[in-house]
């Protein structure tokens, strides 16, 4: 099986089978609790590397989402959140097609006369990560002494829905990995068009290098 900490390559269609999403969600919570007591710093390097650092991106981001939120920070803050809130999204997707990447080289998932699946594993992954951050914020509500009793019933309701949601998308991953590795089913990687970051397509960028140069 696919183990996080040696971040070991997989190697047939074998190993990939037996992979199991409770290493990447065991992975990302641990980093969820972590990370709000140090710097977020990713450690592993291979398949595992990837999952992390998508994660990363994704706890920065939720937590530079909150501070675009306020009010009384003055506009020089908000606009840096903005702006950092607009990097981490992108290397945010960018993780998600490098592990995309890397499953595609690993697994070769059959290109025709198989369903294919809507979603590739790099988007679930992510979706788990950010999954794993609503579970945490979710959970802080829940256990408030200084809220009431209707707030913390209704986030429990809310806590329980997430950790339904993460046990239902653990186990679709599992299963498209699975059919994947036995070419029941496939999917297929469209590498993404962000055109807001690149002056070649954002039409606002192009026409503020043209006034500077």
């Amino acid at each position: 099986p696919l183990t996080f900490p040696q971040a070991q390559l997989i190697t047939d269609h074998a190993t990939m089978s037996e992979f199991n999403s409770a290493s990447i969600t065991a992975l990302q919570q641990t980093h969820t609790a972590g990370w709000h007591e140090s710097d977020p710093a990713v450690t592993q390097s291979g398949f595992a590397g990837l999952v992390e650092s998508n994660h990363q991106q994704n706890f920065l981001l939720w937590h530079e989402e909150d501070v675009a939120r306020r009010n009384d920070l003055g506009p020089e803050r908000i606009m840096q959140a903005k702006r950092a809130i607009d990097g981490y999204n992108q290397a945010r997707n960018n993780f998600i097609e490098q592990i995309d990447k890397f499953l595609v080289e690993q697994l070769r998932p059959a290109t025709e006369g198989v369903p294919f699946n809507s979603e590739t594993p790099g988007m679930m992954i992510d979706r788990l990560s950010i999954l794993s951050l609503k579970d945490y914020h979710m959970a802080e509500e829940v256990a408030r002494d200084d809220a009431s009793d209707d707030h913390i019933a209704a986030c429990q309701k809310k806590l329980e829905t997430i950790k339904r949601q993460i046990s239902d998308l653990s186990l679709a991953l599992d299963e498209l990995l699975r059919d994947v590795a036995s070419g029941t089913r496939s999917f297929r990687v469209y590498f993404q068009f962000k055109m807001y970051n690149d002056p070649s397509l954002n039409p606002q960028l192009r026409d503020a290098d043209q006034k500077t140069s």
